[in-house]
């Protein structure tokens, strides 16, 4: 960058972070008292990267991507045959499942002969669990890769997607546990998959869903859990995490956060309102969580944005207290003889690298996969890459043959169009 580039992008960025810094001394502390100063610390970084992207990317490119995307749809698409499941507390969740080709079908069967003896037992079903605010579409290239060469099941998780709103917290407003996202992977499997070996995927909350379901029905897992793979997650000390922000800023979020998101949720109308007209600030926030690359494919990110955007405020509430008190680390024993995939990008916010460096440290035998230039969405931002490592995981759990063949799955260069 240019000395006058350099310049121009210091002021931009002192220019926001003193407006953010005025917002959040003016509406904010006069409603909310402590809020209005942390939200002003997230929102003058994050309005800062909003500075710098229309300096290097443009307004008018970050437009036509939205339109590309919004018009075409090439991401997210993906649907198999529907199903539902119903939660404990009545909630109901929506799942699809993809079935094996019945060529691919044939070669599978030769192969759990050969592995499991001369009756072929039911086939494997990889089960992806989504992390929040995310659906099940956000496992789009993985998807698209292992179509038809294995059984899979994909779910959202209660609120989230094509799911309904939780029955505990629509009508008894109790926040959501990290423990009762475990109970509806209970309840999913149970519908989608009353038989058979399971491998299990999940992304951030998604792979804290995997470990309660763990934590609860260590039955489960040990009679037909084959294969697990840990994505961008953590089994706790998420109270920790600062989010890429200064000490001082990181403990005054903490502190107020949870109280500003339930007074948000209790006007969630207002606030849909006030995120629709400030939809730039919120791209900029939601591209410096989810990637670290320079080049991601604008349509990607503004697919990751859509996902995200369709997550309603008063859910985000619901959920955000949960992964405070998430704390799974004695449950990974029981991955401990499984063949396990643990992956996470280095420049994560959300859910640092080190979490999966703890989480590996306590399963010796699992595969670690640091990818460098990876944020939180690291299977929308390498696709290619983590599909990879996730067939390798299936070849050991006997899932498919060590020569079966994933592709399809794309890429998010900015040079590439829509797979």
């Amino acid at each position: 960058m240019s000395d006058s580039n350099a310049e121009a992008v210091a002021s931009a960025v002192a220019s926001a972070t003193e407006a953010a810094t005025e917002a959040a001394a003016g509406g904010w502390r006069r409603t909310t008292g402590l809020a209005g100063v942390a939200i002003g610390v997230v929102a003058a970084g994050a309005a800062a990267g909003v500075a710098i992207e229309r300096l290097t990317v443009g307004r008018g490119m970050r437009q036509k991507a939205r339109l590309a995307l919004d018009s075409a749809g090439p991401y997210g698409g993906l649907r198999g045959t529907p199903g539902k499941a119903y939660a404990d507390d009545g909630t109901e969740l929506y799942y699809e499942v993809d079935d094996v080709e019945p060529a691919a079908e044939s070669a599978l069967t030769r192969r759990r002969r050969r592995l499991f003896g001369r009756k072929a037992p039911a086939p494997v079903t990889v089960v992806f669990s989504h992390g929040y605010c995310l659906n099940q579409d956000s496992w789009h290239f993985q998807r698209a890769a292992l179509r038809g060469v294995v059984r899979t099941v994909h779910w959202d998780q209660r609120s989230h997607g094509r799911s309904a709103r939780g029955v505990s917290q629509g009508r008894d407003g109790a926040p959501v546990t990290i423990e009762e996202l475990g109970r509806d992977l209970r309840a999913v499997i149970d519908a989608a998959v009353p038989e058979g070996p399971i491998v299990l995927v999940g992304h951030s909350m998604g792979g804290m869903t995997v470990m309660a379901l763990a934590d609860a029905y260590p039955d489960l897992v040990r009679e037909r859990v084959v294969g697990v793979a840990l994505v961008g997650t953590s089994s706790g000390r998420l109270g920790e995490v600062n989010f890429g922000l200064p000490v001082a800023g990181v403990n005054a979020v903490r502190r107020v956060l949870p109280g500003v998101l339930k007074a948000l949720g209790q006007r969630a109308e207002l606030v849909e309102k006030g995120r629709r007209a400030t939809a730039d600030l919120f791209a900029g926030i939601i591209k410096r969580y989810s990637f670290a690359s320079r080049d991601v494919d604008p349509a990607v990110a503004r697919f990751a944005e859509r996902m995200i955007e369709s997550t309603p405020i008063d859910v985000v509430a619901e959920y955000y207290p949960a992964f405070n008190d998430h704390d799974k680390t004695e449950a990974l024993a029981h991955f401990a003889d499984l063949p396990v995939l643990v992956l996470a990008g280095v420049r994560d916010l959300v859910t640092p690298s080190e979490h999966s460096e703890a989480i590996a440290g306590l399963l010796p035998e699992a595969e670690l996969v640091l990818v460098p230039d990876a944020g939180h969405l690291v299977m929308l931002e390498h696709p290619e890459l983590v599909t990879d490592r996730l067939a390798d995981l299936l070849a050991r759990a006997g899932a498919v043959p060590a020569a079966a063949t994933v592709e399809g799955y794309g890429s998010t260069s900015s040079t590439a169009g829509p797979g």
